[in-house]
């Protein structure tokens, strides 16, 4: 939490995603901070400590999304992890997401009410 808004750290490679996301999260009282690639999101994890995290599932390279929930684990991350994926229910499906270390899937592009509900839910918000 910064200044009171919780922060959400949102990470994606599609800037268009990134200025959608802010607007819903900023308009909405929260605070976001943003990374391009995995790489730079753990440098801006490690800077925020932020409370939710939000990962596009396909960004530089096609698992980037999973490799970075990795990360985050074996770095000892204890905030909600949500994966945004364009294949949504396919992931579901596919894989068991609790065994990445995810609280969940979004389907993209995201639904502004979803991701809202799930907000006010994990942060009590």
């Amino acid at each position: 939490m910064e200044d009171g808004k919780y922060v959400i750290l949102y990470v994606d490679d599609d800037p268009d995603f990134l200025d959608a996301v802010r607007s819903i999260l900023e308009s909405n009282g929260y605070k976001m901070v943003e990374a391009r690639t995995a790489e730079e999101g753990l440098k801006v994890y490690k800077a925020t400590n932020p409370d939710l995290i939000i990962a596009d599932l396909m960004m530089e390279e096609v698992d980037a999304g999973t490799s970075f929930v990795k990360e985050l684990r074996v770095i000892g991350n204890k905030a909600p992890i949500y994966m945004l994926s364009s294949v949504g229910d396919n992931l579901n499906e596919s894989t068991d997401y609790s065994e990445l270390g995810l609280s969940g899937v979004f389907q993209k592009p995201i639904n502004p009410d979803a991701l809202l509900r799930i907000l006010k839910t994990k942060l009590k918000g």
